[in-house]
């Protein structure tokens, strides 16, 4: 594999393309920072008490909880969406292939939102709980803290047919990886900026098995993948072994938010498909941004408090749109004819961005 060089171009261009990212969309203006400042002014506080004690005990919940947040976003927008149990009227998207017995952190939400409504009742919506529960998971796992925008409502459906649909797989080559961030008005530093979540979390063998055995069908593994860090995955996720076992999506740090991710590309250890294939597709242009977010961890770490606040700016319901949920896993009213959903068993991360 050739080492590629940082050069001041390539950052200048990184840096000039964070400051385009982070601008704001207009149709999104309602979103302030400050939104709960008169109604609910220690709302950050409340959901910072619960995800530190969970974490002391779960530090894998943080990266769970990020996840989350992805996973809602790119349904629907970050409306909440995916918290929804299924019922008479609704089909949960917890049943979705990227998400059934993988997604984590519904029960934490659950608590998360029981403290806000004690203190502030009918006041936050759970989708906002989900894009703060994400911005201190970072600062909790040593990453960077931001201001997140508020002022989304909660849906009032899921749609478990875009869950399907619109999250990338871990198995996606770069193509689809660019063409499904575009589709959610992402562009390529912010698709190598929140794949860096995987620098805390962990997945399940099932999602990058057929690295290791069986690369696009060729009888052998993936060719991209360094041979030493494949015998360590043999080991841990033997040939016909428990999909469900877990490992580190980052070997090198794997419950710190630090930039080592990319160093872990540019040695050929990324441990899914997709990850790998943003530093060894040859001749991508998202090889230059991991060489200047490996060497220059501050870059990163901007440039994914840009991208996580794009990202949560995407299809938000604001106003009198939807409704502020009493539960998260029911739209009001209806908490009849639940599925099983809310007591499964959690699995961990496994799909492209999310440990984020």
């Amino acid at each position: 594999m050739r080492w590629f060089h940082v050069s001041v171009c390539n950052v200048v261009v990184v840096v000039a393309m964070l400051i385009l990212g982070a601008l704001p969309f207009s149709s999104h203006a309602q979103l302030d920072p400050s939104f709960y400042k008169n109604t609910c002014a220690n709302v950050h506080s409340i959901v910072r008490g619960v995800v530190r004690n969970v974490s002391k005990s779960d530090p894998r919940m943080l990266g769970s909880l990020m996840r989350l947040h992805f996973h809602d976003c790119f349904v629907q927008g970050c409306d909440g969406s995916i918290l929804l149990n299924s019922t008479s009227s609704i089909v949960s998207e917890q049943g979705a292939a990227p998400n059934n017995n993988s997604i984590r952190g519904l029960d934490v939400v659950n608590q998360i939102k029981t403290a806000v409504e004690n203190a502030c009742p009918g006041v936050v919506s759970c989708a906002d709980i989900l894009a703060l529960a994400a911005e201190i998971s970072s600062v909790l796992a040593g990453g960077p803290n931001w201001k997140v925008p508020l002022g989304r409502r909660d849906s009032l459906t899921a749609n478990l047919t875009l869950a399907n649909q619109k999250l990338p797989a871990p198995t996606f080559n770069l193509t689809q990886l660019i063409s499904t961030f575009a589709n959610q008005t992402l562009n390529i530093t912010d698709l190598v900026a929140l794949s860096g979540a995987h620098t805390i979390g962990r997945a399940q063998c099932r999602f990058f098995s057929s690295r290791l055995y069986n690369f696009s069908s060729s009888g052998n593994p993936d060719p991209s993948l360094n041979t030493t860090y494949l015998q360590t995955l043999r080991s841990i996720c033997p040939n016909g072994g428990p999909g469900n076992t877990l490992t580190n999506l980052d070997l090198t740090t794997p419950d710190t938010f630090d930039n080592k991710y990319f160093s872990n590309l540019q040695s050929l250890n990324g441990l899914l498909q997709s990850d790998q294939e943003l530093f060894s597709t040859s001749g991508a242009s998202t090889v230059s941004i991991v060489n200047s977010f490996s060497s220059n961890q501050t870059l990163f770490f901007e440039a994914f408090k840009a991208s996580m606040i794009k990202m949560g700016n995407i299809g938000v319901l604001t106003g009198s749109q939807g409704e502020i949920r009493t539960q998260c896993n029911f739209v009001n009213g209806n908490s009849s004819g639940l599925a099983t959903f809310a007591t499964r068993v959690e699995g961990e991360e496994g799909v492209t961005i999310t440990s984020v």
